[in-house]
């Protein structure tokens, strides 16, 4: 745990708050009674989500609120978090279920924990340690984006804000059918003067982001 620490940049005074952190929901199949990462993960979601507006904010002078909410929405999805996870190594302390399956690359377990371990960041030693293990992590503050394939949904709103006057993206389930295991979803959004588009997906998630992504490439 001392080698993840120092990864991490960050040597915690109260160790079981670490350990809480990255005890993933999956142990409660063999231990009902664990008290998992959930509630740390919450208000690690909101630490990262204040330091990466931060960021952002400062990297960015130029920009108004719509891009900037696109870039801090990068740098705290789920794929970027679970890679800084790997980077700091965290797959290898994290506790799950006897006889799990190896996590993908990737994997939402990792970048659910990565949100917990700030939380406990946040708990152990406040706003000044939280910022120096978010710095820690090197997260791609500066990286270019392609906001189409990064974040559809983010880019078709900053498109919409653009508008005068500003409009909101709306979007709306048609049907969905199919089992309940494998439902098919399809969604539709509008924007007033650009238009509107389709799309199908598993999930109302995906058909969201596959329908913004839809209507993007026909305004382009």
């Amino acid at each position: 745990m001392e080698a993840f620490e120092k990864k991490l940049g960050y040597r915690f005074r109260d160790r079981a708050l670490l350990e809480r952190a990255l005890t993933s929901p999956a142990c409660r199949m063999d231990r009902p009674e664990a008290k998992d990462n959930q509630r740390l993960e919450f208000l690690g979601d909101a630490v990262f989500g204040l330091l990466a507006a931060d960021a952002v904010f400062a990297a960015y002078p130029d920009e108004q609120e719509g891009p900037l909410t696109v870039r801090r929405t990068h740098l705290v999805s789920g794929a970027v978090l679970a890679e800084a996870a790997e980077r700091v190594g965290l797959r290898d302390h994290l506790k799950r279920n006897k006889g799990a399956a190896e996590l993908p690359p990737r994997a939402k377990p990792l970048s659910d924990a990565m949100e917990a371990v700030m939380g406990a960041v946040w708990l152990d030693g406040g706003l000044e340690a939280a910022r120096l293990v978010f710095a820690q992590l090197a997260l791609p503050v500066r990286d270019a984006l392609d906001e189409w394939r990064t974040n559809p949904k983010g880019a078709l709103q900053v498109k919409a804000q653009a508008l005068r006057p500003p409009r909101k993206p709306v979007y709306s389930i048609d049907s969905i059918t199919g089992p309940d295991h494998a439902p098919v979803v399809t969604v539709t959004v509008e924007v007033v003067g650009l238009g509107k588009a389709t799309a199908t997906a598993t999930s109302k998630t995906a058909a969201e982001v596959a329908a913004a992504m839809a209507l993007l490439e026909k305004v382009q």
